[in-house]
């Protein structure tokens, strides 16, 4: 893309308002869990669009915007991601996965069935994008690609959560077979399998905490 440098003088807030603004957004985000127990209520395509519009707003390396996004509410559609992933997670489960890793996943009740996969009204596929196409049969590379997509999945992640929906990261491993289904071209990666909608009213989700500030925050002044 052209560089074109522009002025980019955004309002300045007041210090009472920046501090209420965040502590406002911690509260709301303090509240988010994952999710794996859907309402079948139907959320309109729209929001979930728009949410996707404000992941693209995320910054990327070179501002290449290395993602794409699929979502899907079709139940056949639904239906067949949730064969394949079932076959990769059993797989994954019953033999390769390390015992210190089905240790830890042991409190949270995991298993290969993923119910959520077809309940919830919505799927979205995250793709990393890993180089575009050039016309003349070359390719031009993405750059910082994982930490782009990373940085958009959070955007969107925050995005759904504040319009009152729930999702959860999935990464079934191995992930090919989404490509396959969603009709991607080789250049694209699986990233992420994001089941999103309301919670069920008899929804249940881990009693987890977070890391005190002073865990995760060093200040150098």
């Amino acid at each position: 893309m052209p560089y074109e440098p522009l002025p980019y003088r955004p309002p300045r807030r007041s210090l009472e308002d920046a501090r209420r603004e965040l502590d406002e957004n911690f509260q709301i985000m303090a509240s988010r869990r994952s999710v794996r127990m859907f309402s079948s209520d139907p959320v309109p395509k729209d929001i979930i669009e728009t949410a996707i519009r404000i992941a693209g707003t995320a910054p990327s390396g070179a501002n290449r915007q290395p993602w794409q996004f699929v979502a899907i509410s079709n139940p056949e559609v639904k239906q067949r991601i949730r064969q394949a992933a079932e076959e990769a997670e059993q797989e994954f489960y019953l033999r390769k996965a390390p015992k210190e890793w089905l240790d830890a996943l042991e409190p949270l009740g995991t298993d290969f069935v993923k119910e959520h996969i077809t309940a919830a009204p919505w799927l979205i596929v995250v793709f990393r994008v890993d180089y575009v196409e050039l016309g003349d049969g070359g390719r031009s590379k993405n750059y910082y690609v994982p930490e782009s997509v990373g940085i958009a999945t959070g955007f969107l992640i925050q995005a759904l959560h504040r319009a009152g929906l729930a999702t959860l990261t999935h990464t079934p491993a191995p992930m090919t077979f989404l490509r396959e289904i969603c009709g991607r071209p080789l250049n694209e990666k699986p990233y992420l399998l994001m089941p999103v909608g309301y919670p069920a009213d008899d929804c249940t989700a881990p009693n987890v905490s977070r890391k005190a500030l002073a865990e995760i925050f060093e200040a150098i002044e």
